[in-house]
């Protein structure tokens, strides 16, 4: 397994010497990243956990330390946390079925063909 800490302090050094060359870049992503603060419908453990679920479906192990770290820094327990990875392993499965449907009809589609 990764040493995340590590990993998050080397990672956030890049995005810094990213951010050098192409600031604009780095602050219309902070942009989006701030959006939904600005409203207040959701907490911001709430919103770390959301951002957890989406790291595992996207594979980031960047958005996975960030958020993990986050999360926990609002107050996520071990158990919501889980329960919120629950949530990303469940869509991900759903995902897969969907496009399987959707590669069962290309099937069919090409086989008239």
């Amino acid at each position: 397994m990764l040493d995340w800490l590590t990993y998050r302090n080397e990672l956030m050094s890049k995005i810094g010497e990213l951010g050098k060359l192409t600031p604009d870049t780095i602050a219309g992503y902070q942009t989006l990243s701030r959006a939904g603060q600005k409203t207040g419908h959701l907490d911001a453990k709430t919103r770390e956990l959301i951002g957890l679920a989406v790291a595992v479906t996207t594979r980031c192990d960047g958005c996975i330390t960030v958020h993990t770290g986050e999360a926990l820094k609002h107050g996520a327990s071990r158990e919501e946390i889980a329960e919120a990875l629950g949530v990303a392993i469940a869509l991900n499965a759903g995902a897969a079925l969907v496009y399987s449907a959707r590669v069962m009809d290309a099937v069919e589609q090409h086989a008239k063909a």
